[in-house]
């Protein structure tokens, strides 16, 4: 049986990446960050480990003992608990900061990649067994966006891009050709949130791809949770990067969202 290694964050996507692992034959052995991934996770998996941030000896080492050879990196690290708390810095993490030109997430991240390659462990783009969450161009769902909204939703794709490829956020809020909320270090859901309360009913959220997005890293994502703030922020329109957003319960999503009256639409 193939193996499947699994570095697991936050969120649902972790749990995805387990049951689609599962029903094409993989055996799944998981390192789960503490405080970040689902407990649910250690009945999902055929191996579990936790470990913190930058123990990078102890998941070298469980993947070694599990065999591991190719791996996955799935779900988020909230970037505030690097200034509180959940790390642990060990020997080999520290030589890698220390080489580092800046601390960004792709230069730190592919730095990890490439520590783990050197210990026989090729990490995948962490979508390959969840492309059919992944929708293409146009619209998703029962609903068109209008006029105005597409001007909108296209508007807030070149600001989206901008900020993306400055490494800040992916999302941008907007309304009547206004930037109300661009996304930082404390999310989407929190964006969305800060958006609608200035804009108030009928804002238009657009999320993106980083360009030249290294789809093993931070694949952008849309949950239930951000369906809920949606909602609650009475949005007329979600966009998104085609075939580079996953959708975390597509179907229950799109369902929610035409009952909600918001629009979804992939921008290719």
């Amino acid at each position: 049986m193939k193996t499947m290694g699994m570095i697991a964050g936050n969120g649902r996507f972790p749990i995805l990446v387990a049951e689609e692992a599962r029903k094409a034959g993989y055996r799944i052995v998981t390192c789960g960050i503490e405080r970040e991934a689902e407990p649910a996770l250690e009945k999902l998996s055929d191996s579990f480990r936790w470990i913190k941030v930058g123990e990078l000896a102890k998941l070298s080492k469980f993947f070694q003992e599990e065999h591991v050879h190719e791996a996955v990196m799935a779900g988020k690290i909230e970037k505030v608990r690097f200034f509180k708390e959940n790390v642990r810095l060990d020997f080999d993490m520290m030589k890698i900061l220390v080489k580092l030109k800046d601390h960004k997430d792709d230069t730190l991240l592919g730095a990890v990649a490439q520590y783990l390659f050197e210990k026989g462990v090729v990490l995948q783009d962490s979508t390959c067994l969840l492309r059919h969450f992944m929708p293409g161009p146009g619209v998703l769902g029962k609903l068109k966006p209008s006029k105005r909204a597409l001007r909108n939703i296209h508007f807030g794709y070149e600001i989206a891009k901008r900020i993306s490829g400055a490494d800040i956020g992916q999302t941008v809020v907007v309304k009547n050709m206004v930037v109300l909320a661009v996304e930082a270090i404390e999310g989407t859901d929190e964006a969305i949130q800060r958006g609608a309360d200035l804009g108030r009913k009928g804002i238009i959220v657009v999320k993106v791809a980083k360009p030249d997005q290294d789809m093993r890293f931070d694949v952008p994502a849309a949950g239930l949770k951000t369906l809920e703030g949606l909602t609650a922020a009475k949005a007329e329109a979600f966009a998104f990067e085609a075939h580079k957003t996953l959708f975390i319960g597509m179907d229950i999503f799109v369902e929610k969202a035409n009952r909600a009256g918001i629009a979804l639409y992939g921008i290719s």
